[in-house]
């Protein structure tokens, strides 16, 4: 089944079911009114959720309307726990590469991850507001489950058994920031405002095989001001299933349902041609993409997000249908789209990127 919230003017917002092609939506006040409340009794709930999703995608539900993704917030507006990995060893080489630093050996059997803010997630068409272009504003494509609870001490595989949803994410970075943030030894914090997720969230009987040992094997597209930058693949190259991402979390606490895990930028590596390297794929993020430039060149060209550009992520499934949605957003100052032109001012360029989430 695919679940959505839509917006009412409260913090959760009201619990829908949508149909398999996204086309309408049915309401499920007679079961849930939030997704919370599902997450927190799955076993009784779901099943229910599960019928009306049955009735909806047949034509059989009464009450159905059409389905508006810009009328979204995030699945889950709110979350206990937001974590997010850095699965895709590819992309912590590459940025390290690009600045001439080498890889901990520790980062190939212990996963990176960070604790991001949940008291405030974005829609999938809410704008990216950011106080200023000079801080390096970048979007990251990444994919990201909800867990049911994990008691501490979980191993992988059972953790697995944990996911309840797969949903997309945009996980903004103001790149300028990372450095000296991270200089502290404390990590990521204003560096990391909200975080968006796409219109829907997925059970993984909606993946099929697609879903295979805590992977997602989908392309996942990334289109900048219109402009398709990645068809980045996320099967084959991640490092950490999910599995083992959420058991590294229940390492020493337990996790409660509702809470959310990302994968952390999905990164390919680049191949050899005629001896020079490119990345056929593209980018998931243009931290990336300044790597890459930096590899082959010696410096960074691409600038980072400037107000009024545009990021759209979205995955399809083996149908070639769009499987959660398009997360599609613009970045805005804090007056608004109308205040972004004349509020604009030239990038900033960072002397570090510490770039691995």
């Amino acid at each position: 089944m695919k679940l959505a919230t839509l917006k009412d003017g409260s913090r959760d917002g009201q619990l829908v079911v949508v149909s398999r092609d996204l086309s309408h939506a049915h309401y499920a006040t007679g079961i849930a009114h939030r997704l919370q409340q599902v997450l927190d009794d799955w076993g009784f709930l779901a099943p229910q959720l599960e019928d009306l999703s049955t009735q909806l995608n047949h034509g059989r539900a009464r009450h159905a309307f059409p389905f508006d993704p810009a009328q979204c917030m995030a699945p889950l507006p709110r979350a206990y726990q937001w974590a997010d990995g850095s699965a895709y060893l590819n992309h912590v080489e590459l940025v390290r590469k690009a600045r001439g630093a080498e890889v901990p050996a520790s980062f190939y059997t212990d996963p990176l991850m960070y604790q991001g803010g949940s008291d405030d997630f974005l829609g999938p068409c809410d704008d990216i507001v950011v106080p200023s272009e000079a801080m390096g504003i970048d979007f990251e494509a990444e994919i990201a489950v909800v867990t049911g609870d994990v008691k501490m001490g979980t191993g992988p595989d059972e953790a697995l058994d944990a996911v309840r949803l797969v949903m997309l994410a945009n996980d903004v970075s103001l790149r300028h920031l990372i450095p000296a943030e991270l200089a502290k030894g404390f990590g990521f914090f204003q560096s990391k405002p909200a975080t968006a997720f796409s219109p829907v969230a997925v059970t993984l009987d909606e993946l099929g095989p697609a879903w295979e040992q805590g992977r997602v094997h989908l392309a996942l597209q990334s289109t900048w001001n219109g402009r398709k930058v990645g068809l980045t693949d996320a099967g084959p190259d991640m490092s950490f299933h999910f599995g083992q991402l959420i058991a590294h979390i229940a390492k020493t606490r337990n996790v409660r349902a509702g809470s959310i895990v990302g994968s952390g930028t999905v990164s390919n590596p680049g191949v050899e041609k005629n001896g020079r390297m490119e990345w056929p794929k593209g980018y998931a993020c243009i931290a990336e993409k300044r790597s890459m430039e930096t590899i082959l060149d010696g410096e960074p060209k691409t600038e980072f997000m400037k107000f009024g550009d545009t990021i759209r992520i979205e995955m399809k499934g083996l149908d070639g249908r769009s499987l959660f949605g398009a997360i599609e957003q613009e970045v805005v100052p804090p007056g608004g789209r109308r205040q972004a032109a004349e509020h604009a001012t030239p990038n900033g360029r960072a002397d570090d990127e510490a770039l691995e989430d």
